[in-house]
């Protein structure tokens, strides 16, 4: 479990499919293994996931890497995990692929016209260089195709990108290049942005911290990014619903992530509530490199 745990951040429901042990057996070894300090857990609405404490388990690197060159079992867990993260990743694709074409006129959590407007608000001079990271269909990087140098739109729907990229050449827009790909290893050279977005994109990141990462890895030196996202909520309707992966992220989160990126000048700010319930509010967070 701790081999397992050291990789990848899982559920209880998630160690069941992948070890094929009883949720009351993995429950009470998670108890004490936290008990020991090994692992750390979050709650995300109706959930719990857990993962290894990489400090605690620093110590015991050799022990766990003897342990895995002994284990039979080890070869076939690591790829039970494999699986598991990809139907997680296959479960949002297949939301976005459904729903490709629909954007913009379908009610989406937390892209109000507020929180657009505050984001349009930091627009930048027409010389840039702009990529939209989890872009689906393109709604921001069209509008920001009607003032940037170039747009690059990166999303890992094949159904969005061939939508968006119709969408792009309807309405002429020569300078707005649509890429499959995913947001923690989005196919753009390093240093060849000034503005990199990510809206609505990060809680459906397996890995936020990564894609914030990638991010500052492809602006060149004063370049900016701009992420609107979700404050962290208790909403697990939203999992099924939209396919998220996060509940949202705390301000400390982004603050964090973003800092460890190596971005300066940091600001998050929740710029908008709705007024519905489950009443999602909306973090906007910029930076520089």
């Amino acid at each position: 479990m701790l081999l397992l745990l050291r990789r990848e951040e899982l559920s209880v429901v998630e160690l069941q499919a992948i070890l094929g042990m009883g949720q009351s057996r993995i429950s009470n070894h998670l108890a004490q293994l936290r008990q020991g300090a090994l692992v750390m857990d979050r709650r995300a609405g109706k959930n719990s996931y857990y993962v290894a404490d990489a400090a605690a388990l620093a110590g015991l690197a050799s022990i766990l890497e003897a342990v895995e060159r002994e284990i039979p079992e080890s070869a076939h867990d690591r790829a039970a995990l494999e699986v598991a993260v990809k139907k997680r990743n296959d479960r949002a694709r297949d939301y976005f692929d459904k729903l490709a074409g629909k954007f913009g006129r379908t009610y989406v959590p937390g892209r109000s016209w507020k929180a657009v407007a505050e984001f349009l608000f930091l627009m930048v001079p027409p010389s840039t260089v702009a990529v939209d990271l989890g872009a689906g269909e393109g709604t921001l990087a069209q509008l920001l195709a009607k003032r940037a140098k170039k747009v690059i739109a990166v999303d890992s729907s094949e159904k969005m990108v061939e939508f968006g990229g119709d969408l792009a050449r309807e309405h002429g827009f020569t300078n707005l290049e649509y890429r499959l790909g995913n947001i923690e290893e989005p196919p753009v050279k390093p240093e060849t942005a000034d503005l990199a977005l990510l809206s609505q994109a990060l809680h459906h990141s397996e890995h936020p911290a990564r894609a914030i990462a990638a991010a500052f890895s492809l602006l060149r030196k004063g370049g900016r990014v701009v992420i609107l996202d979700l404050l962290q909520h208790q909403f697990d309707e939203a999992r099924e619903l939209y396919a998220d992966r996060w509940l949202g992220f705390s301000e400390t989160d982004l603050h964090a992530w973003m800092s460890a990126a190596g971005f300066r000048e940091i600001e998050v700010t929740v710029c908008a509530r709705e007024k519905e319930a489950p009443h999602f509010q909306t973090l906007l967070a910029t930076g520089l490199k």
